[in-house]
């Protein structure tokens, strides 16, 4: 349950905000020498101001591969190649586009207590499966089913407040 949490921590991350952040190119993913590189791996990436991305790649050779990567990638942001770094001016976002990105982040919070209830469900499937097998008891199996059902809540508590806060974020900022 912990990892579906962690995975919905990342893919916040990426969702776009009013604001610049480094969180928005991490994960893209460069053609670099034949392999698929992420590219906070390839280059440095900053935020000097509210709305710019700066990246500064550690090879300059990969320069144009990473530009390629950025036109490639669902950001819809135009990378400007500046020398021997790439600028991003992320520019502000407009009510609907706001609306369609909040939606967005509620689907992956769905898809993660999705991910939660069905580790709940194998859980308590091999606790069914122990007291078949007359290795625990019934009460053991209550208990067990009980701390189970617990723990599902207190994680699809923290999905859904990991939505709210992003959803908020997205429509002031």
């Amino acid at each position: 349950m912990s990892k579906a949490i962690d995975i919905l921590k990342e893919e916040l991350r990426g969702l776009r905000t009013g604001r610049a952040s480094t969180g928005l190119v991490e994960h893209i993913r460069v053609d670099y020498y034949g392999s698929p590189t992420p590219l906070n791996q390839l280059a440095t990436l900053a935020t000097p101001q509210g709305d710019t991305i700066l990246i500064k790649p550690f090879d300059p050779s990969s320069l144009h591969d990473i530009e390629k990567a950025i036109k490639a990638s669902d950001l819809s942001i135009a990378p400007i190649v500046e020398g021997k770094m790439i600028r991003l001016n992320v520019p502000p976002l407009s009510e609907e586009r706001r609306k369609q990105l909040s939606q967005q982040a509620k689907q992956l919070g769905e898809q993660t207590k999705v991910s939660v209830r069905n580790v709940r469900r194998d859980a308590i499937k091999h606790l069914e499966k122990e007291e078949k097998d007359s290795v625990i008891t019934e009460d053991d199996l209550n208990l067990g089913k009980k701390q189970i059902d617990d723990i599902t809540k207190q994680f699809s508590g923290d999905a859904d407040k990991m939505i709210e806060a992003k959803s908020e974020e997205i429509m002031t900022s």
